[in-house]
């Protein structure tokens, strides 16, 4: 059962201090390599695609706990961290903020060929669109993502952390994905989404309730453009009150005719096909959802489906401010214990059982 509520994510100004990057890049990498040498790979993307376990994780390294910036600062350490060990792990973080989150498909077929995994990185592209373009577009909250990053293991286990910013309120909205909590991309595919509020009149075409709307939207743009415009012509005048949730605004003959001749030659064969051709954008989509909902009487889910992580930290000395020496203190206990890692079991517990001292200092 998905957990839900609120939590604060502000945007901050400034940067992260070097002096603190640099220790959460080291403290990172020590524990997502005890992680991984522990219980594997796959449960380093698990637990980073767990919106609760990512935002304590990122108080852990010392970051703002209700900041926007603990999602691009923790996303850009964990990738550093991780980077000269990526082949020997058979792990690979892709993508970043803003023009490094375009160059995502570069670097995911870039570690593909060193890796050998060309075909699967193939597929790992599409994932990664697809997984961006539904949080931009099928979900429509307002939040416009410009953080991107995609995970992915040699044996195909991949997930997502992805940021959007509401430029009006400045506050942001991070969406998380992990590929054994997919069913169905296009439906409900999230691992957990938190944010600041829930809004009203989100309109969530990968909800649940939005399947007949996904459904008719395929039926649509195989039907002739003419007939389905002088349709809606007739039926908008009765359709459009006062207290219905779209407008005439909404609907965009020109998005609409630009669908037409994007699909019509070659009609999607199902709705995550149809969200991976080019040129169709959010505005599209509200038009095609609209004119399913005006046709053949369906209704798209308008509930927000955020959900929340609460956790603690301190960059700016909420609740305190880092302690030096602690974090020092505990990358060198961390660093040790990887470096006599390969040493015998019943050794490797006793320096495990180690860290319940690490914050009595």
């Amino acid at each position: 059962m998905l957990r839900k509520g609120v939590v604060d994510l502000p945007l901050h100004g400034g940067k992260c201090p070097r002096w603190l990057f640099e220790r959460m890049v080291r403290l990172g990498r020590a524990i997502l390599l005890l992680i991984c040498e522990e219980f594997g790979r796959e449960e380093v993307v698990r637990r980073l695609t767990d919106p609760f376990w990512f935002q304590a994780f990122g108080c852990v390294l010392g970051f703002d706990w209700h900041s926007s910036g603990l999602t691009t600062t923790v996303g850009g350490a964990v990738k550093e961290a991780l980077k000269p060990h990526f082949k020997e792990l058979g792990l690979f973080i892709c993508g970043g903020k803003g023009k490094t989150a375009l160059k995502t498909p570069q670097e995911i077929e870039q570690w593909g060929e060193k890796a050998g995994l060309s075909q699967s990185a193939e597929n790992m592209i599409l994932l990664s669109r697809l997984t961006a373009k539904i949080d931009n577009n099928a979900i429509q909250d307002g939040f416009q993502i410009y953080f991107h990053m995609f995970i992915f293991t040699t044996d195909g286990k991949w997930g997502v952390v992805q940021q959007g910013m509401d430029e009006v309120s400045a506050y942001a909205r991070r969406y998380h994905w992990y590929s054994d909590k997919v069913i169905e991309l296009c439906e409900e595919p999230h691992a957990g989404i938190i944010s600041e509020i829930k809004k009203e009149n989100v309109l969530n075409l990968v909800a649940k309730k939005s399947r007949d709307v996904r459904e008719c939207i395929l039926k649509l743009v195989q039907e002739d453009f003419e007939r389905v415009l002088k349709e809606v012509r007739l039926m908008g005048s009765l359709f459009f009150k006062k207290d219905h949730r779209l407008s005439y605004e909404d609907l965009s003959y020109k998005s609409l005719k630009k669908v037409w001749e994007i699909t019509y030659e070659n009609p999607p064969k199902d709705f995550r096909e149809l969200m991976l051709r080019g040129g169709l954008g959010a505005k599209s989509l509200r038009a095609l959802a609209l004119v399913s909902e005006l046709i053949y009487d369906v209704r798209a889910s308008r509930e927000d489906p955020v959900c929340y992580a609460y956790a603690h930290g301190g960059k700016d000395g909420h609740p305190y401010r880092v302690n030096k020496k602690v974090y020092d203190h505990t990358i060198m206990e961390l660093e040790e214990i990887l470096r006599r890692i390969k040493i015998g079991e019943n050794e490797r517990l006793k320096l495990f059982r180690r860290l319940n001292t690490l914050f009595k200092i």
